[in-house]
């Protein structure tokens, strides 16, 4: 795994990267963009008080009342943007070699083509055609910094399909149609034996590091998010697991020293290149090469069958089998990909206003 992932470097949603993920890719960029024209103009769209790593999770706490109470603005955009759920994410096979549009898995307000609508509207070149859902340059940076975080993802751009015969396929729309392939919802649908992966991962991660003035134990973004559970979501795995551990890894406690430290090791990252429009494509392929390395050691095992207590919904689950050391490979991966991130982020903004 590691091999392949200095080669790549050389659905359904759930919240990417959680909320210490998103900031500490807001925070790269913070401190990136510092002292630039870039920066000027990014504060003219934010209100006092705000940062990119502080707004990062905005378009997230949009869907519900966990980050408090919505706000007029929220409300706003909410109403005005029925589909803001889809567009944090797309569901290229993960064997493929680039996404395209209208592909299998792909949509016309996915992840890739909503960041696309962003940077035209921060361009100033918005119009009915580019930017249908009628962003306002502010809602554009909200939501492109959110984005950012979430393309870096490797399972919120390559997704798992599997045949009926317990394999991961690529499937045609017409295998997908006929109930031939099933959709496992960006990996949502694969289960991880939470337990197991708990008791080795103490055993391969360093212990989240205490932050100054509080008892050994205390929360912080290093700590474990919760207690093990029978099972665990892949995708929710890749969204806070993977990310916590990250931080253990760097000796990090909050995302804005993660920033520091990762900015300080001088990191290599994929720059995207040309016309500004093609980069949100340029950063799905980078995280779907990423992806290949994420469910390259995970296999497939039996399936059963659960029923949302929401909408009465019967769907069919799959356990997932890990290797006992992959939460070591995978947190270096999240390292990489929460760095890239940042980076691309402030790229693109200092791209948009050099």
């Amino acid at each position: 795994m590691i091999v392949a992932l200095a080669g790549a470097f050389a659905t359904f949603n759930a919240h990417a990267w959680g909320n210490d993920g998103h900031r500490a890719v807001g925070a790269i960029a913070d401190q990136l963009l510092k002292g630039s024209n870039a920066q000027q103009h990014v504060q003219a769209l934010l209100l006092p008080g705000e940062s990119l790593e502080k707004i990062s999770t905005w378009a997230d706490c949009v869907k519900g009342t966990y980050c408090g109470p919505q706000s007029d603005e929220m409300k706003s955009y909410v109403a005005a943007n029925p589909k803001h759920s889809e567009y944090h994410y797309t569901d290229v096979p993960f064997q493929l070699p680039a996404y395209h549009d209208h592909g299998v898995g792909t949509a016309d307000d996915d992840i890739v083509q909503t960041a696309k609508q962003c940077i035209a509207v921060l361009q100033g070149k918005a119009d009915a055609a580019t930017n249908p859902h009628h962003f306002t340059p502010r809602q554009a940076l909200l939501i492109l910094t959110h984005l950012a975080g979430d393309i870096a993802q490797p399972l919120h751009v390559g997704a798992g399909f599997v045949s009926k015969d317990g394999r991961f396929v690529a499937p045609t729309q017409a295998q997908l149609d006929a109930g031939e392939v099933f959709d496992a919802r960006g990996g949502n649908n694969l289960l991880l034996d939470d337990v197991k992966l708990t008791a080795t991962s103490d055993q391969l991660i360093p212990a989240a590091p205490v932050e100054e003035g509080k008892p050994a134990g205390a929360a912080g973004a290093g700590a474990p998010a919760r207690a093990p559970q029978t099972t665990r979501p892949f995708h929710s795995y890749w969204d806070t697991t993977v990310v916590n551990y990250a931080f253990r890894r760097i000796g990090a406690r909050t995302p804005e020293q993660f920033a520091k430290l990762v900015i300080a090791g001088n990191p290599t990252v994929v720059s995207a290149r040309g016309d500004l429009a093609t980069w949100p494509y340029q950063w799905a392929d980078q995280s779907l090469a990423i992806s290949k390395v994420a469910y390259a050691d995970v296999t497939v095992g039996a399936a059963s069958q659960q029923t949302s207590k929401s909408t009465g919904e019967t769907y069919t689950v799959w356990a997932l089998a890990m290797p006992d050391n992959y939460p070591v490979p995978s947190s270096a991966i999240a390292k990489a990909q929460l760095t890239q991130g940042g980076y691309q982020l402030a790229a693109v903004l200092k791209a948009i206003w050099p």
